[in-house]
């Protein structure tokens, strides 16, 4: 396995945890059942899906290319997971 492979499984597996985060946040939106806490699962489905999109993206690219796109793939990350961990926040 290459370094970009290694990279994309280790960012995959990532997400996959992201994912499952967003599901129990969901539920505990239901829950809530208030308009703050479904628009915070908004927020966090939306910078999972850029995150999906970056990653897609890597996959895409060429092996010369994908280490420059580490930091905007980096970004995404970061991202989407303050998301989650600030929406967590909010229903505790």
């Amino acid at each position: 396995m290459n370094k970009k492979e290694a990279y994309i499984l280790e960012l995959q597996t990532q997400l996959d945890e992201l994912s499952a985060e967003i599901e129990r946040l969901k539920a505990r939106a239901d829950k809530a059942e208030e308009p703050w806490a479904e628009q915070q699962v908004e927020i966090v489905q939306e910078k999972h899906r850029q995150a999906k999109e970056k990653l897609s993206e890597l996959r895409d690219a060429g092996d010369d290319a994908w280490e420059d796109m580490k930091e905007g793939v980096s970004t995404a990350w970061h991202a989407v997971g303050d998301a989650v961990r600030s929406a967590a926040k909010r229903f505790e």
